[in-house]
């Protein structure tokens, strides 16, 4: 039996619909309803991310042991990674037409990562690695919600995972040098 055959067309009505409303910039008609849930997934991502950057930067700064100058070295490394994609979810969140939320009042409780002030090294190492793997966590489930419904953001998400994947290897590692 052969297999028919479809021809894959645009769909018409939502190429016109496009044409409309001009103040929402790339945002077309085609998010539909999803536009304010991904806005608040982004910014649950952000704050994350802004945890992040003030944990790995406080352990930037306390870092002491024997391997304590070269892993204060990668701490800060990884800060300055987590602020570029603090910046990054910003930027999308933007062209989504919302507003990246900065304000440190309910940081924690908008973001996946916990903070806290430990000072010793192998403590920071690990507290780092928890945070890493829960945003490996947060990011997977994330994509799989945005998946066919925003590509852009899926994409983002995917290379931010990449780099989250990243650094939970590097800590990993560090755990048997501290």
């Amino acid at each position: 039996m052969a297999e028919q055959h479809t021809s894959l067309r645009l769909d018409e009505a939502g190429l016109k619909a496009a044409r409309g409303d001009l103040a929402d910039g790339a945002v077309t008609p085609a998010y539909g309803p999803w536009r304010d849930d991904i806005v608040a997934l982004l910014n649950g991502a952000l704050a994350t991310e802004l945890t992040c950057v003030l944990r790995y930067r406080r352990h930037h700064f306390m870092a002491n042991g024997l391997e304590s100058p070269t892993i204060a070295g990668e701490f800060l490394v990884h800060a300055n990674a987590e602020l570029g994609h603090a910046d990054r979810l910003a930027q999308r969140i933007v062209q989504l037409g919302g507003e990246p939320d900065f304000n440190p009042v309910g940081l924690l409780e908008r973001g996946h990562a916990g903070y806290d002030e430990i000072n010793d090294l192998k403590g920071m190492i690990k507290s780092n690695l928890i945070a890493e793997r829960v945003a490996v966590e947060s990011y997977r489930q994330m994509i799989g919600l945005v998946a066919d419904k925003d590509s852009t953001t899926r994409r983002l998400l995917e290379d931010i995972l990449a780099d989250e994947e990243e650094h939970a290897d590097e800590l990993k590692d560090w755990m048997t040098r501290a």
